[in-house]
């Protein structure tokens, strides 16, 4: 398994790098934030991003994809996080799209693929129902009726649900089994078009001021080819896609921690005390220390995990849990230790670094905490 990027992976990261610092660099999400724009993002730079083939960057060529697989899109999301840019990728391309890709029909896939990828359609995932991510615990309902189905249910933090045109909702359609596990059990995915009678859309406002939404579903009625995937089936394609997603959102993490550390560093040299740069204190240089190792230990599990989702190895859910638990703890500590090394100036808004922590909280409770993460890990090795 090889964790280095082809040339065509890093001409992505390096267009990427340089797109995104003069298109999208944190002053862009300022005033994003500023505006209150319900969508979170910029359409015009949306176009772009799907100009530049970023949107079909992890779907195969037969499909019309670049084939770049996700060692290319994670380098992406590295550039995303570094400039906290903000963009439907994860909720139109990796959730939306993986999920067609891997439980859609062909209809379905020759209707929507194209579309994603030309940025004409975007998807949502509408999964959780508690205020943290709990794929298994779903109360919504989906029942027959007639030739079709009928949907009630309510959804939480839907990743860029404000505006999309397409949900994907995770639904119970038979009783689950008991035990522990049992609620991953009759579970279905279905695609309801947003504009449906019945289907209410209201943002949530968070931290880090990006497009969630919370959905309700009141008696939603939709046809027999709404159905994605198998009946009863849907947790396992779900559970795939996710792990996928989480290590896009692993990856980003990385950027946001890398940029937050590289400016505190540039900070720690150039801020004096008492006549020298605060930067030549040695407590503060073995606490900068500590975060490089752990930080440069993030990247080589990012990296991993990337390298195999691309590969199908077996090992591609534990790599996913180890990468998103240990960014997701790590950018609670990175992150502390830069607003704190920052001094006083460091908890005002003048200064991006708050920015960061935001996005870094928000990254870090995303399709599971360290504490979600280090429970299926320790599960999916049979403790």
């Amino acid at each position: 398994m090889s964790m280095l990027l082809n040339d065509e992976q890093r001409m992505l990261r390096d267009s990427a790098q340089q797109f995104l610092a003069e298109r999208a660099p944190v002053a862009a999400l300022r005033r994003l934030r500023s505006e209150g724009d319900p969508i979170g993002y910029d359409p015009a730079l949306w176009r772009e991003v799907v100009e530049l083939g970023w949107t079909a960057a992890i779907f195969p060529e037969d499909s019309g994809g670049l084939g770049a697989g996700f060692k290319g899109l994670g380098a992406i999301f590295e550039q995303v996080g570094r400039n906290l840019s903000a963009l439907p990728l994860l909720s139109s391309v990796v959730l939306g799209g993986g999920l067609l890709l891997r439980a859609g029909s062909a209809e379905q896939r020759s209707a929507w693929l194209p579309r994603i990828m030309a940025g004409e359609a975007r998807f949502a995932l509408a999964l959780d129902e508690t205020p943290r991510h709990h794929p298994s615990v779903i109360r919504t309902r989906a029942r027959r009726e007639g030739q079709g189905w009928v949907l009630e249910g309510e959804k939480w933090f839907v990743l860029d649900g404000v505006g999309a045109d397409v949900l994907v909702v995770v639904a119970r359609t038979a009783e689950p089994a008991a035990g522990a596990h049992g609620g991953e059990q009759g579970l279905s995915l279905f695609l309801v078009d947003a504009g449906t009678g019945g289907v209410q859309t209201q943002r949530s406002r968070m931290a880090d001021s990006r497009n969630t939404a919370r959905v309700r579903l009141n008696a939603v009625r939709v046809g027999a080819d709404a159905l994605l995937g198998t009946l009863h089936r849907g947790f396992e394609p779900l559970d795939a896609v996710l792990d996928q997603a989480r290590v896009c959102l692993a990856a980003e993490t990385l950027g946001v921690l890398r940029e937050a550390f590289e400016r505190t560093i540039a900070y720690l040299k150039e801020r004096v005390q008492f006549d020298v740069p605060i930067g030549s204190f040695q407590a503060l240089q073995h606490r900068a220390a500590r975060l490089y190792t752990e930080l440069e230990m993030l990247a080589s599990c990012v990296a991993a995990a990337l390298a195999a989702q691309d590969d199908g190895n077996a090992e591609a859910a534990l790599l996913a849990s180890l990468a998103k638990a240990r960014a997701s703890d790590l950018s609670e500590k990175l992150l502390n230790e830069a607003v704190q090394l920052h001094g006083g100036i460091g908890v005002t808004d003048e200064l991006d670094i708050g920015l960061f922590l935001k996005r870094g909280r928000a990254l870090q409770q995303s399709f599971g905490d360290g504490v979600f993460h280090r429970d299926r890990y320790a599960r999916l090795k049979g403790f």
